[in-house]
């Protein structure tokens, strides 16, 4: 309901509050209004839910969209702001009801999407039901871009490795026919940093790149090659950072929009990393053992079946 926010009421007064839509100031006597503020916005994206505090000579409202969040004090007097405050930037679980907005992009000083994954299925489930999928939305909380973890494609991988944990994850962007695959390097000798892999394909033409992790980096630093071992771009890690925060930056004459997808989507799966290595592991030893029957849930069994055959 629009309506589901509490009337604020004292003595001459109620106020009527309806998040993004408005918030009123009402003679309680004459019902006439004394002032209203409508350029307080958000997406609620389920309607809004918080009811105003009244404290002192403050009306005090709650804004926690999927968008924005934030935290406003109006004089109750005059509807002016005092004080306004944001709070944790794009963390909301309003968004939809499976996913969970942690994270945020910002290009040149100026927020252009959200991060989020499917939190019941990564964080709530275990074994062969546990899998990690990212989306990326666009700051009008448009689709761009998904991130799934395969299971079947890493655990295959990982067999062939004999045990070393090989992730393969899998990319769909939302402009473009062709997935990209994101896999581990399955050759690591022991404490030498990790690589990725991946390839666009543009009109037939291939162009390779690797992601490999610096020796010395303290803030999980990787660096991008093409497939000439040119270095054309970094993701520097920022030490003093809660979560994980990474800066990255390619060459102009490779500043495709498909690859700053994969890297913006990379940048969300490396808080993640050592998740995934465990858990790749974990299945491994499971189905090696015998103890686990691999088996596919639909959404990744999707993702393997033949574009060509009419389904």
């Amino acid at each position: 309901s629009y309506a589901s926010p509490t009337p604020a009421i004292e003595e001459g007064r109620v106020y009527f509050h309806f998040g993004t839509h408005g918030t009123w100031c009402l003679d309680s006597a004459t019902g006439k209004p004394l002032w209203d503020r409508r350029d307080l916005r958000c997406n609620h994206f389920r309607g809004p839910g918080s009811s105003p505090i009244l404290y002192k000579n403050l009306l005090v409202m709650i804004f926690d969209g999927a968008d924005y969040q934030f935290v406003v004090a109006v004089d109750k007097a005059t509807g002016q702001n005092v004080w306004k405050k944001d709070r944790n930037k794009a963390k909301s679980r309003q968004f939809t009801s499976d996913m969970d907005i942690f994270a945020e992009v910002t290009e040149n000083g100026q927020r252009t999407g959200l991060l989020g994954y499917r939190e019941e299925l990564w964080a709530k489930s275990s074994g062969m039901d546990k899998r990690l999928v990212f989306k990326l939305f666009g700051e009008k909380l448009n689709w761009h871009a998904t991130m799934d973890l395969m299971l079947g494609r890493s655990l295959q991988l990982t067999l062939g490795a004999h045990g070393v944990p090989v992730m393969a994850f899998s990319i769909n962007t939302n402009d473009h026919t062709q997935m990209v695959y994101v896999e581990r390097s399955a050759y690591k000798l022991p404490f030498m940093p990790e690589e990725f892999s991946f390839f666009l394909l543009e009109d037939g033409q291939l162009d390779f790149y690797t992601l490999r992790r610096d020796i010395f980096a303290l803030g999980k630093d990787y660096t991008l090659r093409d497939q000439t071992g040119r270095v054309v771009g970094r993701l520097d890690g920022l030490i003093l950072s809660l979560g994980g925060t990474w800066r990255g930056r390619v060459l102009r004459d490779h500043k495709d929009k498909r690859l700053l997808m994969v890297l913006k989507l990379f940048c969300a799966m490396l808080p993640f990393n050592n998740g995934c290595r465990r858990h790749i592991r974990s299945l491994y030893r499971g189905v090696y053992a015998g103890r686990l029957v691999p088996k596919l849930e639909r959404q990744e069994a999707d993702l393997y079946m033949n574009p060509r055959r009419t389904r």
